[in-house]
């Protein structure tokens, strides 16, 4: 959030950063990067999601290991790059922990490269999974000790106690500082306890990592994020946790028990009654959402929270009118599906594993038991023609026709395609010619020029592209759509407010 001369007077230090003990040496800063260098162009929104897989490690580096630790999302707080390193410089940490994200990935090697060499860096994170000798062998990385794939709890507490562990931590990797050369953990004994904790054995998330969650909703309910589950059993082309990318995660569910702990849990502490699943596999399978059902319907989850997830159409296409019935009874507001795109062959092409026409149903008899939708779409996706997109725009707006005359609301959020390093489509275009670099190359794009100023608001972190045309249809052709689907979509957002 930009802010004003006055409060750039009062933003110091402990103000920024989040759950640490300031009396103490900081034993890790755990640092989200801006997206881009909000000290060249302030940003424009006030809400990013929380990064709750960095609160996760803080916080059972903080109860199980008992390290003094804190999180600073300079996302969140609009920082630029420099103000972001001067920061971590003042508290000097022995450890700053970076989650790799490629979009951010040139803003965290910014920030590293102005970091004070007596602080050791660790990376993570997606980025850091797909591309860790690129990572490794980046000069600007020249403090880092050590790059964790995977989930990082355990071994990042294990890395906090002594650096020299890393040598028995299966997944973790560092750059040889007088060889030249990559190190790698080998681990004695079972894996899994490093690899895969037991996510009913984490300690719940503590808030106070979190500046913007939980938080108050327009509506005037405090809405908290939370996560339900880990790993995804699909291989969407486009998508960074698509299982052929991820081979050593297993993928569990929360027990419905400890899920309910925690809403009670928030609840008690925070007052929130309305919470959002961010993970995929919350309503993405028959068999997790079945006993999740039973339990929410026996603590009466319903008739107390309201609450929101990201759902699998092909799932949904198989579950009956009773099923949809209870999920309304057990408060479901919004699902959000991954619709991508009203062209069959598209999908076919993403390995969606859903038709246009499956998901017009879907919505359709969601919309019918007042439960919202809110629909992801991605425009210029490879090989997509103008045919494509424009089949694209027609299903958007037959969508918005259903909600016109059903109980429940449909919205549509649409995104220009960026590749992904680690990603099924990647490879593809790898072989098609494309350099790494060029599809690297992440930079943030001004649509206000179509007259969406307002409707691009909120969007300040989607907005950003490579610039290649990966399909038949021109970029700027691709980026009017995209600007005039997101106006049509704010007006209808207000339209309903007015109604």
């Amino acid at each position: 959030m930009p802010v004003s001369p006055a409060q750039e007077e009062h933003r110091t230090t402990p103000d920024l950063i989040a759950g640490a003990d300031p009396n103490h040496v900081l034993d890790a800063l755990f640092v989200n990067a801006p997206l881009r260098d909000y000290g060249l162009r302030p940003r424009t929104n006030d809400y990013t999601l929380p990064v709750l897989g960095m609160a996760y490690i803080a916080t059972y580096a903080q109860e199980v290991g008992g390290f003094n630790v804190g999180v600073l999302d300079a996302e969140a707080h609009g920082l630029g790059v420099e103000e972001t390193a001067q920061l971590i410089n003042t508290v000097r940490p022995r450890w700053v922990g970076m989650n790799l994200l490629a979009p951010t990935y040139e803003m965290s090697a910014r920030i590293a490269e102005l970091l004070d060499p007596g602080i050791a860096v660790m990376v993570g994170g997606h980025h850091a999974r797909a591309m860790p000798a690129r990572i490794l062998d980046d000069p600007r990385m020249r403090n880092l000790r050590a790059l964790v794939i995977g989930e990082g709890e355990t071994r990042v507490a294990a890395l906090l106690s002594d650096e020299r562990r890393r040598a028995e931590l299966p997944g973790v990797m560092w750059r040889d500082r007088l060889l030249g050369t990559h190190g790698a953990g080998i681990a004695h004994g079972n894996t899994a306890q490093w690899l895969g904790p037991d996510i009913d054995a984490l300690p719940l998330v503590n808030r106070a990592f979190l500046p913007q969650d939980p938080y108050l909703a327009d509506d005037g309910r405090t809405e908290a994020n939370i996560v339900g589950s880990r790993g995804c059993p699909y291989d969407c082309g486009f998508c960074g946790a698509a299982v052929s990318a991820n081979p050593d995660v297993k993928i569990r569910a929360r027990s419905p028990e400890g899920i309910v702990t925690e809403l009670d849990h928030l609840n008690a502490t925070c007052g929130t009654t309305a919470y959002r699943f961010v993970d995929d596999l919350f309503l993405g399978a028959e068999r997790v959402i079945v006993p999740q059902m039973k339990a929410f319907a026996e603590h009466r989850i319903g008739d107390r929270y309201l609450w929101d997830a990201t759902g699998r159409i092909n799932v949904f296409s198989r579950l009956d009118k009773a099923m949809h019935a209870t999920l309304k009874a057990n408060g479901l507001r919004e699902v959000a599906l991954g619709i991508e795109s009203g062209s069959d062959r598209v999908l076919a092409g993403m390995d969606k594993r859903i038709t246009a026409g499956m998901t017009g149903e879907v919505t359709d008899r969601l919309l019918s038991h007042g439960i919202n939708v809110k629909g992801y779409f991605i425009l210029g996706y490879p090989g997509e023609t103008h045919e494509d997109l424009e089949a694209t725009v027609r299903h958007i707006h037959h969508l918005w026709t259903l909600t016109d005359k059903l109980p429940g609301n449909f919205r549509a959020s649409v995104f220009e395609f960026r590749p992904y390093p680690g990603t099924p489509i990647w490879d593809t275009l790898i072989k098609a010619g494309h350099h790494p670099d060029k599809l690297l190359a992440y930079s943030d794009i001004d649509l206000t020029a179509d007259g969406a100023d307002e409707s691009m608001r909120a969007r300040d972190e989607f907005n950003f592209s490579v610039g290649i045309q990966f399909g038949t249809v021109p970029l700027r052709k691709l980026r009017s759509t995209l600007a005039m689907l997101t106006r049509e979509q704010h007006a209808r957002n207000r339209m309903g407010i007015a109604a």
